[in-house]
């Protein structure tokens, strides 16, 4: 049989789609999932988990994202990324395990997709100034071309127009359009709209379903002898085993690659600027809690700014900016200069700060403009119902960024205003308290802060394992004034690091391929593996328990404390 992948055909009805439903469409033998999220975007993916293939459309529709019931893998709204695997809870899975999605359409009150289409949908010119009624949809066990030859004798006035997909009756005072959907080769959905909308709807599409059923009684018979079609051979791609690990870091660094435009700029805090930025042309990669981008700035500059999205918020990214009047020129940059409407160039989202959840309890410590990843956290955390508390510390009160997210977050956020140091360290002191089993912390902020929290966390009894933190930069003071050796145990290569250069800087320069970002110490970007000698811990990544395992160094900042170093690159 002919099958035409490129046409548009209904699969639904709009009213197959209430709240959190997740309805099982099918076309040309493929099972779709279908669901409306909560900010109305309606969403039509191949109908299996990339895990095990169970059916997505047993799932849950948790609202902002489909959730599979099976190992519970979560795939975000409109882009089918996946956001969390349970299996891997302290990663951020890769942002290319995508489930395979079908363009889709909504209108007059029925669901147009198509497999592989090569122009956009075009529907009867009727039906644009008109409100027509959805008729119920009449499933018929029949191919789709035996189907429309024998619905040319549908009792509704004459025939009109016809096309593939289509056709078009006109009687008297109403026109009926019936759309021919093909399930699988053997298999047909007949969906009518009806124009304009009768006085009486109920009474029409009562009359409608005894006329498509009689229609279906007649098809059904007079191919109830025939052969069987030949099936559909659909093709499924096996999902390779490597997706659903960490990737590997890009050789240089990640990629400013995507172009969006600022389309709202507005103030969120004292200092403190908002952006939402959207794309320009194709559809942004997923996010997960504890994201961040590089922007690339008017200055020449690259920053990273952490983002802010909640579950299921993948048509833009919002990041927030504080003005550093301290800072190399970053933010100043990006508050003056950058207006709505204005073009930036940024990479794809990248998480050195990933989300575990399958914690007994969250706590979420922020200082100031560390709220940022905080936000998307505590939203993850919250559409799941998971327990968590998110602690906010500032100056003043007008320096809570973002308040009306901090209003939805309810009684879970505990602002702390003004309290000096002294009484900060108290505070965090009793915020971790005593560790329990199965309890994560979560921190970011100045690094005094940090370090404060780290070590009271210790104290109290918190593994590394469980104690997460992320800092904006680093606050060591960095000694480059020694020397030393480098033994690159892959390339066969030794080379000389002098004072006043960096590990990554004289890879950099001897044509080694060396990913960077940040290159102060903070994001882990360069981060390598040691097999000899003794690292000269310099950064702000690496937990003290990886530090004193000597097994990694951050080649932007760290440097050696023997004459030479091994370096498994």
């Amino acid at each position: 049989m002919y099958v035409d992948f490129s046409q548009w055909y209904p699969i639904a009805s709009s009213s197959d789609l209430p709240l959190r439903h997740v309805y099982q469409g099918q076309l040309w033998g493929r099972e779709l999932a279908v669901w409306r999220a909560d900010d109305g975007h309606v969403n039509v993916w191949e109908n299996r988990c990339l895990h095990r293939g169970v059916r997505l459309s047993i799932g849950l529709n948790e609202g902002r994202e489909l959730r599979c019931i099976y190992h519970g893998w979560r795939y975000a709204n409109r882009t089918a990324g996946c956001t969390y695997i349970p299996a891997h809870p302290a990663d951020a899975p890769a942002r290319t395990i995508c489930n395979n999605t079908y363009q889709c359409i909504e209108a007059h009150g029925l669901v147009w997709s198509a497999i592989a289409p090569e122009a956009d949908l075009t529907l009867p010119v009727a039906l644009d100034d008109t409100m027509p009624l959805a008729l119920r949809p009449m499933p018929i066990s029949a191919p789709s071309s035996e189907v429309k030859k024998m619905a040319w004798d549908y009792p509704f006035g004459a025939v009109i127009d016809q096309d593939s997909k289509c056709l078009t009756f006109q009687s008297s005072d109403a026109r009926l359009h019936l759309f021919i959907q093909p399930v699988d080769a053997g298999r047909t959905i007949l969906r009518g709209l009806l124009s304009p909308t009768p006085a009486d709807p109920i009474e029409a599409m009562q009359h409608h379903n005894d006329a498509m059923t009689a229609l279906r009684d007649r098809i059904e018979l007079a191919v109830a002898g025939a052969p069987p079609p030949a099936a559909i051979d659909v093709q499924f791609a096996p999902v390779a085993k490597e997706l659903a690990e960490m990737p590997d870091r890009a050789p240089a660094g990640p990629k400013v690659e995507l172009r969006t435009k600022v389309v709202r700029k507005w103030q969120v805090a004292n200092q403190v600027i908002a952006y939402r930025l959207e794309s320009i042309g194709g559809q942004l990669p997923t996010a997960h809690p504890g994201s961040h981008i590089d922007v690339s700035l008017p200055n020449g500059m690259s920053r990273q700014y952490s983002l802010t999205n909640g579950p299921g918020e993948t048509d833009h990214y919002t990041i927030g900016v504080k003005r550093d009047s301290a800072s190399r020129g970053g933010s100043i940059c990006l508050q003056d200069d950058v207006q709505e409407g204005d073009v930036l160039a940024i990479s794809a989202p990248h998480n050195n700060f990933p989300l575990r959840r399958d914690a007994v309890k969250t706590i979420l410590i922020a200082g100031g403009i560390g709220l940022t990843p905080m936000l998307a956290m505590a939203q993850a955390l919250k559409v799941q119902d998971l327990p968590f508390e998110l602690h906010v510390f500032v100056r003043l009160k007008n320096d809570l960024a973002f308040p009306n997210l901090l209003d939805e977050l309810g009684e879970s956020v505990v602002p702390y205003i003004g309290l000096s140091s002294e009484v900060t360290g108290g505070a965090i002191a009793d915020i971790v308290g005593n560790y329990t089993l199965g309890q994560h912390v979560y921190i970011c902020g100045p690094g005094p802060m940090l370090e404060a929290a780290r070590g009271m966390a210790a104290n109290a009894g918190w593994p590394d394992s469980a104690v997460h933190f992320e800092y904006f930069k680093n606050t060591n003071d960095i000694d480059d004034s020694t020397s030393f050796e480098i033994a690159l145990a892959r390339s066969a290569l030794t080379l000389q690091v002098p004072a006043g250069k960096t590990i990554l800087q004289v890879l950099q320069e001897n044509g080694i391929t060396a990913p960077s970002s940040c290159e102060q110490g903070a994001c882990g970007t360069c981060l390598m593996t040691v097999i000899d000698g003794e690292p000269d811990h310099k950064d702000v990544y690496l937990s003290s328990s990886e530090r004193a395992s000597n097994q990694k160094i951050v080649t932007c900042v760290s440097r050696s404390k023997s004459h030479r170093l091994v370096l498994d690159i």
